[in-house]
C-alpha cells in the first residue's frame, strides 16, 4: 500500500521523499530519467540552501564533490562591477546537478523511498466530485500498455514542463518574459582576475576568492561558475532574436556571446566546449492557484520565475520540504485546509525573495542603474553587503 507517490526525482522530489519516509510514510518516487543524469543549471548552492540541507541531514557528500563559493560578482554593460562576499565567513558550494541530484536521491532511497527510474508518467488520474477535482494517482507507460499507480497523495515535482501541472491546465508559459537558457561546460576557461597574454597572473585589484558571476548585458545575461574537475559552467539566458533559428545552433550562440563580451572574451579565447550545450525554455512558468485534493506541486512544477541569484535550488529544496509537511497533514487529517496552509507557507518562505529577484532584474536591465549601484556600493558598502547577504539567503544560514 502506497501513501505518497512523487513524480520527479530532482531536488524537490528527493527532499520531500526523504522527509516523508523518515516520518514513516510509504513513498514511491518515479522519474522518466535514469540517474545520475545531467541537468542544465547554474550549479551553485547558496549559503542559505546549504544550511537548510544541513539542518535536514541531507548535505552529506556535498563537500567532497564541490567547490567553495565565497560571494557574488555582478557586472554591467559598461564594465562596471559590483563584488561582495557573503557575510560572517559563510559560503556556498559549486556542484554539478548531476552530482547534487544523485546525492539527494540516494538520501531519499536510504530513508526508505522506493525509486523507479525510466518511468514516463502520462497523466494524472482525475475524479470529479461535488466540491471539485480529486487526483487519485497517475497513469504510466504507453503504446496501449498504460498502467495505474494509485496513491492518496501525489506530489508533482516533475519540473518546469510538468506533465501533471500542464495536463491539468494549471500551468502555462506567460507571454513575457520569454527567455531561453543555453548552458555548457568549458575546459580552460580562465578564472576571474586572470588574463591571457604575456602576464597571466591575477589582477591585484580583484579579490582572490571564488565568486559566482553574473554578467548583465542588454537583452541577455551570462552566468559563470567554476565546478570540480577544472571545468567552468557558462549559462547564457536570452530571448531568441532574428536569425536564431529557434536557438537551434546553441553552441554558436553561446560562443559568439562570449567572444563579443569585452569582459569575458579574453577568458574564453582558449576555452573548449566539453560537450554540446543544453537548451531550456521558455523559462518562466505561471501556475494557477487551484486546490485539487490528492495533488501537491513542488519545485519548478509549482512555478518558475527565472531567478538571477541562484535561487532555483533554494526554491526546490525548501519547496519539497513544504510539500512533505502538507502531505503528512493530508495523510493524518484529510485535505481540509491543506492547500490553503501550503499556499500561505510558500508565500511566507518565498514571497520576499520573489520580490527581491524582480527588483534585481529590473535594476540590472538598466545600464544606468548598474552604474548607480556600483557608485552606491563604493559610497555605502554596507548596502552592497546587505544585498549580497539577501541574494545568498544568508539570513537563513
Amino acid at each position: 500500500m502506497l501513501d505518497v507517490l512523487i513524480v520527479g526525482a530532482g531536488p524537490a522530489g528527493s527532499v520531500a521523499g526523504a522527509i516523508l519516509a523518515r516520518a514513516g510514510a510509504r513513498v514511491r518516487i518515479v522519474d522518466r530519467a535514469t540517474f545520475p543524469r545531467d541537468k542544465l543549471c547554474g550549479d551553485t548552492v547558496n549559503p542559505g540552501t546549504l544550511a537548510r540541507l544541513q539542518s535536514l541531514d541531507l548535505a552529506a557528500g556535498i563537500d567532497e564533490r564541490s567547490l567553495h563559493i565565497h560571494g557574488m560578482r555582478v557586472t554591467g554593460e559598461r564594465g562596471v562591477a559590483i563584488e561582495g562576499r557573503y557575510p560572517g565567513g559563510l559560503f556556498g558550494r559549486a556542484i554539478t546537478r548531476r552530482e547534487l541530484d544523485w546525492l539527494l536521491l540516494q538520501h531519499a532511497i536510504a530513508a526508505g523511498c522506493q525509486f523507479d527510474p525510466g518511468v514516463a508518467v502520462r497523466r494524472a488520474i482525475v475524479d470529479e466530485q461535488g466540491t471539485g477535482r480529486l487526483v487519485s494517482g497517475v497513469t504510466i507507460g504507453g503504446d496501449g500498455r498504460e498502467l495505474v499507480i494509485a496513491a492518496p497523495v501525489t506530489i508533482a515535482a516533475d519540473g518546469r514542463h510538468s506533465t501533471i501541472a500542464f495536463g491539468l491546465g494549471l500551468a502555462r508559459h506567460p507571454v513575457r518574459p520569454r527567455r531561453w537558457a543555453i548552458g555548457a561546460y568549458f575546459e580552460n576557461f580562465m578564472p576571474n582576475g586572470v588574463r591571457r597574454g604575456s602576464d597571466p597572473g591575477p589582477d591585484p585589484r580583484l579579490t582572490p576568492v571564488t565568486l559566482g558571476e553574473m554578467h548583465v548585458r542588454r537583452g541577455h545575461y551570462i552566468g559563470v561558475a567554476p565546478v570540480p574537475g577544472g571545468l567552468t559552467n557558462v549559462c547564457l539566458v536570452r530571448s531568441p532574436g532574428a536569425g536564431d533559428a529557434a536557438l537551434g545552433d546553441s553552441a554558436r550562440l553561446l560562443t559568439r556571446a562570449l567572444a563579443r563580451d569585452p569582459l569575458l572574451c579574453d577568458r574564453a579565447a582558449g576555452a573548449r566546449l566539453v560537450g554540446p550545450p543544453s537548451v531550456l525554455g521558455p523559462l518562466a512558468v505561471d501556475v494557477r492557484d487551484e486546490a485539487i485534493d490528492g495533488l501537491l506541486l513542488a519545485g519548478d512544477a509549482a512555478g518558475f520565475i527565472d531567478p538571477m541569484t541562484g535561487d532555483g535550488l533554494r526554491f526546490a529544496t525548501h519547496g519539497g520540504e513544504l510539500a512533505a509537511a502538507a502531505a503528512l497533514q493530508a495523510l493524518a487529517h484529510g485535505w481540509a485546509g491543506v492547500h490553503a496552509h501550503l499556499a500561505a507557507a510558500r508565500r511566507c518562505a518565498f514571497g520576499g525573495k520573489w520580490r527581491f529577484n524582480r527588483a534585481l532584474r529590473a535594476l540590472v536591465a538598466s545600464p544606468r542603474a548598474v552604474d548607480a549601484a556600483a557608485l552606491g556600493a563604493r559610497l555605502a558598502p554596507g548596502v552592497l553587503q546587505a544585498v549580497i547577504a539577501r541574494a545568498g539567503d544568508c539570513h537563513i544560514a
